[in-house]
C-alpha cells in the first residue's frame, strides 16, 4: 500500500477562468497548495531525505535541521515522523505565527531569530548551519542542496509537460530557494523551444535586477512570505531565466484575494505574486501557448497576518 510519502505531487492544473478572462493566452496554475503538507515544499523535503540516505551521510535517529520561512518546515516535519527523524526549524521573526504553530505541532522544535541580514551571526540561515556543527545535526540546505532542483526538473517540470501536452509559453515563478523555478525551467527549456522563464519578484527583493543586469538589487522590506532576497541562494540559475516582474505587496495580496473569491483558489501571498506576474505576461501577448504559474501554498499559513484580515 502507498504511504502519505507516495502522494506527494501529482497536483492538478487548472486555469483562471475569472481572472484570467480576456487575455490573449491562458494562465494556468499549478495547485501545490494541495500537497498532503499544503505546499511546494513538500516535494523538496522528501527528495532531500531520499537523497541523503542514499549517499549514507543520513541515519536512523538523526536530527534534521533547516533555516525556513515555514514551508519546508512543515515538509521535512511530514518525512521526519515517517522516517524517525527529530527535526528542529529556525525561522526569522518577520513569518507567521500561523506557521510557528503548525510546525511545533507536527514535533518539530522551533527556534525564532531576529529579522538579521544574510551576513550577521543571527540570520536564520547562519544559525541553522552553527547549530548543525555544533551539535552534529544533519544540515538539508535547502538553498544550496541539489536535489531541490533536481525535484523539480524531474517532477514539477515534468508534470506540467505531461498536463499541458508540451504546449506552454511562459513559466512564471517566485524564487525562495530557486529550486522551483530552476528545475521546472530546465525541464521546459529542454523541451519547448522558445518557453520564456520568468522570475516574479517582490518589490524590495534584490533578485529582479539580478537577473536582468548580473548584480543584486538594493534590499528592501516586503511583507510577502517565502520568496525574494537579499542575497542569490545557490540553487537560483540565472541562465534559465529570460525576464523579472516586480511585484508589489498590495498588488500581490489584492491578487490573493481575487483567486479565493473570483477562482475558489485558498492560496497564500507568493501565489498573488506569481499570479500577477503571469497575468502580466500573458497580457503582452506574442507567446505560442498559456502561461503556467505555480500556487506554492495555503491561505491557512497566515490566517493572522493583517493582510488577510478585513476583507469584505
Amino acid at each position: 500500500m502507498r504511504t502519505l510519502l507516495d502522494h506527494l505531487g501529482g497536483t492538478p492544473l487548472v486555469p483562471l477562468v475569472h481572472v484570467g478572462a480576456g487575455l490573449p493566452v491562458p494562465v494556468l496554475v499549478k495547485c501545490e497548495h494541495l500537497n498532503p503538507g499544503g505546499s511546494v515544499k513538500d516535494r523538496l523535503g522528501r527528495a532531500i531525505v531520499d537523497d541523503a540516505e542514499a549517499r549514507g551521510v543520513l541515519r536512523p535517529g538523526m536530527t534534521l535541521i533547516e533555516a525556513t520561512a515555514g514551508n519546508t518546515g512543515v515538509g521535512l516535519a511530514l518525512v521526519a515522523a515517517a522516517r524517525g527523524y527529530a527535526l528542529v526549524c529556525v525561522m526569522p521573526e518577520k513569518m507567521s505565527t500561523d506557521k510557528r504553530t503548525a510546525l511545533a505541532m507536527l514535533g518539530a522544535r522551533v527556534v525564532m531569530t531576529p529579522n538579521a541580514p544574510r551576513h550577521a551571526p543571527e540570520n536564520f540561515r547562519n544559525v541553522a548551519a552553527r547549530l548543525a556543527a555544533e551539535n552534529g545535526w544533519f544540515l538539508t540546505d535547502q538553498f544550496n542542496n541539489p536535489a531541490n532542483v533536481r525535484i523539480h526538473e524531474t517532477t514539477t517540470g515534468a508534470e506540467l509537460l505531461a498536463q499541458t501536452g508540451g504546449a506552454i509559453g511562459a513559466f512564471v515563478a517566485g524564487a525562495g530557494t530557486g529550486g522551483t523555478i530552476s528545475g521546472v525551467g530546465r525541464a521546459l527549456k529542454a523541451a519547448i523551444p522558445g518557453v520564456q522563464v520568468v522570475l516574479a519578484d517582490p518589490v524590495g527583493s534584490g533578485l529582479a535586477d539580478w537577473v536582468e543586469r548580473g548584480s543584486l538589487g538594493a534590499d528592501g522590506s516586503y511583507a510577502v512570505e517565502g520568496i525574494g532576497g537579499s542575497e542569490v541562494p545557490g540553487n537560483l540559475h540565472r541562465e534559465v531565466i529570460d525576464a523579472a516582474e516586480r511585484i508589489s505587496d498590495e498588488e500581490s495580496f489584492a491578487m490573493v484575494k481575487r483567486l479565493v473569491r473570483e477562482e475558489g483558489l485558498l492560496v497564500g501571498g507568493s501565489a498573488g505574486t506569481n499570479v500577477a506576474a503571469a497575468l502580466r505576461v500573458a497580457a503582452r501577448g506574442g507567446l505560442s501557448g498559456p502561461v503556467v504559474t505555480v500556487l506554492p501554498d495555503g491561505w491557512d499559513r497566515y490566517r493572522a497576518k493583517p493582510w488577510m484580515h478585513g476583507w469584505d
